[in-house]
């Protein structure tokens, strides 16, 4: 008999050997049905993997993120199945689950081209092969077997990849006629599979190397309801309208162009006004919670990063080192902050009572992002950062922590970011070599950020084993107003940097120590942010954060003067107006300002000149009748007032 613990402390016993799923057939028939994985000793398995020995275990349905991905990674091996078999000479390449469904990369061949007009042939085979209600069938097997069974597939792809692993450590998964190299986990069968959607088809680079073959890359989704299927259609509509790109693009709030370079993105006025008033919102919060700004410089001595562990890491994502007429010296534009604000907490001999060093910056880095990963503002090569650090002694790390969980909420909350989850990340126990930093200082930090999410009364999933190599971290998902979750607010406490930078204090008694790094980046980059709130929003931004705040509206060329005088008296108390005097009938107008989103709109003609008034209506068609030019303007002013005193 062997001893299962569950997620709630309990203890029951089983006979060795026995499957998750039988395990959730004790508990009930229906948790039997709904269960898709499961998780044995914080290891996801299928459900039919036997354990032969005591173990914690987690089953998992449809809403968690870890059945989701046993469900979506069972899909992409169904999709390469249907390719299989429609197109003979296919190989393939990677196929896993992502955040949303999943994809598969694939050489269809000489001559041959898979098109979006394609999908739905390759659907209906999907359909044909769930019905057939196909086992997925797990086996380990020895490097040479497998490179056997894949070399004469001509898989050179696979082959490419098995030659890679070590042996002992490989898996194949067989569903149906299709057998794929993967380490798992899948569904027991793809029988759950009850609606799926091919969604597009883009080019990608084997590996992601732009010097290798140009696979074409399947995406598609899948759900065990139809129902879902449906929702998630109607979801993605609505994400088509909310696309920043096509927002962006109406507002006129940034824009890029090949001149320029790819990934590069260029605020254009109105969009600098966004952002700037985003920066400013920060930078009083910062000044409340006693950080310092600093500015450093764009590019860096290719040593610094050599240092802190960033070429090693990210060489290969930065751009070419920059070299000077100087034998020797090479330059790279920054791809990280944090090495400078090391350089500058080591600028001069710090003591206990210096401590916590809070040090803040909006500082743009370079990173070279593959042409193919480039997405809007979501996935560029330049962005600005909202990061700081903060230099503490090991117990001030909670206290730390949670200010910063404070600012995160505070941004959340005025940007109506209300649905919010956490997850804190662990280092994994059993594994303690591939992390820095001394077991005492491990524990402290992961107890510092548990408390301090108890503390806060912040709900916080618990993830061991996805610390950084360097300590634990808290990071916040944030779902939108149509559903999706984009990972926004972190925080993360690092052992790693102080060391390689000797970075000291002197305590109190008069000894040496190292000091603990926070990272914390609410925004996360100031381009993705803005990507999400546009999205988020619909372009319908707050009031106090909005470049145009009015719009006024003369019902004809003969009122374009007084339309002046009342943008000239609004701006006194800060709104901030256009005037549409161009010569089209005022309902066109009053249509043409609706769709950029400006909140308000004051029309004004020959009744409102004469009583030195303006004809308000609020975006959305809600007429608010006729006001003093001043008392609308003390309007504004106080709903800005009272929109900032919240937070």
């Amino acid at each position: 008999m062997i001893k299962i613990t569950f997620p709630d402390g309990s203890v029951r016993e089983f006979e060795a050997g026995v499957t998750g799923l039988q395990i959730a057939e004790s508990i009930s028939s229906r948790l039997a049905q709904d269960v898709l994985a499961c998780s044995v000793n914080d290891e996801i398995v299928e459900l039919n993997r036997p354990i032969h020995e005591d173990a914690t275990i987690r089953l998992h349905k449809w809403d968690d993120e870890q059945a989701k991905h046993a469900f979506w990674h069972t899909s992409a091996h169904l999709l390469a199945e249907a390719l299989q078999e429609l197109y003979p000479n296919i190989q393939f390449g990677i196929g896993p689950a992502i955040e949303n469904g999943f994809y598969y990369d694939v050489d269809p061949g000489e001559g041959v081209t898979i098109k979006e007009s394609d999908l739905e042939a390759i659907e209906k085979k999907m359909a044909e092969l769930v019905a057939k209600n196909e086992n997925v069938v797990r086996n380990e097997i020895s490097k040479a077997e497998v490179l056997k069974m894949f070399g004469d597939r001509g898989e050179t792809y696979k082959c490419e990849l098995i030659s890679e692993l070590e042996d002992g450590t490989i898996t194949t998964y067989t569903q149906g006629a299709f057998t794929d190299l993967c380490r798992g986990p899948h569904l027991v069968s793809t029988a759950p599979i009850k609606a799926i959607k091919l969604t597009s088809v883009a080019g990608a680079y084997w590996r992601g190397d732009e010097n290798r073959k140009m696979m074409t890359r399947i995406y598609g989704i899948s759900f065990p309801k139809k129902k879902m299927l449906d929702e998630y259609l109607v979801m993605m509509e609505e994400a088509k309208k909310r696309d920043h790109r096509k927002i962006g693009k109406e507002l006129e709030l940034f824009m890029f162009t090949e001149m320029v370079g790819k990934g590069l993105p260029m605020w254009l006025p109105r969009g600098t006004a966004l952002r700037l008033r985003l920066e400013d919102f920060l930078k009083r919060i910062q000044k409340r919670f006693g950080y310092q700004q600093v500015m450093t410089p764009h590019i860096g001595n290719k040593q610094l990063y050599v240092t802190s562990g960033h070429w090693d890491h990210y060489g290969k994502d930065s751009f070419q080192p920059i070299t000077t007429p100087e034998e020797g010296e090479m330059y790279l534009l920054k791809p990280m902050n944090c090495p400078h604000h090391c350089m500058i907490y080591k600028w001069q001999p710090r003591s206990y009572k210096d401590l916590p060093l809070r040090l803040a910056e909006f500082g743009t880095v370079y990173r070279y992002e593959q042409s193919g990963e480039l997405h809007g503002l979501t996935r560029v090569r330049s962005f600005t950062q909202d990061d700081a650090h903060i230099f503490c002694r090991p117990d001030q790390v909670k206290e730390e922590f949670i200010r910063v969980m404070e600012i995160i909420q505070i941004i959340f909350k005025a940007l109506n970011f209300e649905n919010y989850e956490a997850q804190i990340s662990l280092r994994d126990p059993n594994n303690t070599t591939k992390y820095v930093g001394s077991d005492e200082n491990w524990a402290r930090a992961e107890q510092a950020i548990v408390e301090a999410c108890e503390e806060k009364g912040l709900k916080a999933r618990v993830e061991t084993g996805e610390a950084a190599f360097y300590g634990p971290k808290l990071d916040f998902m944030v779902k939108d107003a149509i559903g999706r979750r984009w990972q926004l607010g972190t925080i993360q406490v690092d052992y790693n940097l102080p060391e390689r930078f000797q970075l000291e204090y002197t305590g109190s008694d008069n000894q040496k120590y190292r000091p603990v790094m926070i990272h914390r980046a609410p925004f996360g980059s100031m381009e993705r942010f803005v990507a999400v709130l546009i999205e988020h929003t619909g372009g319908k931004f707050p009031l106090w954060l909005t470049p145009d705040q009015v719009a006024i509206l003369p019902i004809s060329e003969k009122f374009n003067d007084y339309a002046e005088q009342v943008k000239k008296e609004l701006e006194q108390y800060d709104v901030r107006c256009i005037i549409d005097d161009r010569n089209e009938k005022i309902g066109r107008k009053i249509r043409d300002n609706e769709v950029k989103h400006i909140p308000y709109m004051l029309v004004v003609g020959e009744k409102e000149q004469a009583e030195g008034t303006v004809t308000v209506r609020r975006q959305g068609g809600i007429n608010e009748g006729s006001l003093k030019i001043e008392d609308f303007g003390k309007k504004i002013e106080e709903e800005v007032n009272n929109m900032i005193n919240k937070w």
